[in-house]
């Protein structure tokens, strides 16, 4: 193995990760026609409903029992990042927040002090099948702003930075799509403001990656400390990564310290980079809080037990909106925009 490659290992739904990150899990579900409330125009016997995380026909239900989704849960102390691909998410939270997103879409939540929140997966369309690809991505936040006040913003698709890279003119091409950090110049739109992403000395790097058949990219050294992981998720061949022939499914810890080029094989390959300088303090996690000390995440439960994080205002643990809905997203603050 060359000592630019520090490791490789295979990955399935929920992917192993490194300080900063905390985890990442890559949805990707065949959902068939929607029906009149957004739920599957299928039966959906033999499933363990509210915990149906096998595939079956193509899909899973997850926590969701009509529609697909996770209906409200908490969190404390980290971020979430949902980069939708394909299909739609609804968002609800515990602040009065709510929104449609999807097809392209990031949505960046600072979770910060404590909020609840739904993301169902609503099948909008009646007419055809609703595919549904996404990465939901926690990034954790540093001790300083771990109860920081829960915001989010959305980053929509015709905003966020997609370049296109060639290292010679005569090569084919990779499509790269920049949700956080930089890349040859190029920056990210601006994450919420408590993030940690959004200092520049954090080197937060969340980079998706299409290459062509014989792609190649070189990936410029960054610092000894940085962690750089490189997801390669979708693809029928191989990566090569300085000497090693990779096969998909993996994940390719690098060195950082140095750049490394990487060279697609003959068929297209999809990768996800997650770049970041640690967070050097202790991480307790337990569940959907992630704290630096026990006692902080006894006392996160305590106060969930007890004030439930804003309560939740909306009619149903579940809840979608109407099926006619565009992209829109209402922020906790009541401002409100919407998207084609």
């Amino acid at each position: 193995m060359s000592h630019r490659i520090l490791r490789i290992q295979q990955i399935d739904f929920q992917w192993p990760m490194e300080n900063p990150f905390i985890f990442c899990a890559h949805h990707k579900d065949f959902y068939p026609k929607g029906d009149e409330h957004q739920g599957p125009s299928v039966p959906l016997s033999g499933r363990q409903l509210g915990e149906d995380f096998a595939i079956k026909d193509g899909f899973r239900m997850y926590h969701g029992t009509k529609i697909p989704g996770f209906p409200m849960h908490p969190h404390r102390g980290f971020e979430t990042v949902t980069v939708v691909t394909k299909g739609f998410v609804d968002h609800f939270d515990s602040k009065g927040a709510c929104g449609r997103y999807g097809n392209g879409d990031v949505q960046w939540l600072t979770t910060g002090a404590g909020c609840q929140h739904a993301e169902m997966f609503p099948l909008v369309s009646s007419e055809e099948e609703n595919p549904l690809e996404l990465f939901q991505i926690w990034l954790n936040l540093p001790a300083k702003d771990k109860f920081t006040t829960p915001a989010y913003k959305m980053l929509w698709s015709e905003d966020v930075p997609v370049i296109t890279i060639s290292e010679h003119d005569y090569n084919p091409k990779t499509k790269m799509t920049i949700i956080a950090g930089s890349y040859g110049g190029h920056k990210a739109l601006m994450p919420c403001a408590a993030s940690y992403a959004a200092n520049e000395s954090s080197r937060v790097n969340i980079l998706l990656l299409e290459m062509e058949p014989y792609a190649m990219l070189t990936l410029p050294a960054i610092s000894a400390t940085c962690n750089r992981n490189l997801y390669y998720y979708e693809g029928d061949g191989v990566v090569t990564i300085g000497p090693e022939e990779v096969p998909s499914s993996r994940r390719i810890k690098l060195d950082a310290a140095h750049p490394i080029e990487i060279a697609n094989g003959s068929k297209v390959s999809k990768i996800l980079i997650l770049e970041g300088e640690p967070i050097n303090e202790p991480v307790v996690s337990y569940g959907p809080f992630v704290m630096n000390t026990e006692k902080e995440i006894r006392d996160a439960f305590s106060e969930y037990q007890h004030t439930h994080f804003g309560g939740w205002p909306w009619h149903r643990p579940d809840p979608v909106n109407p099926k006619g809905s565009g992209r829109f997203a209402k922020y906790m603050d009541g401002t409100e925009e919407s998207r084609p």
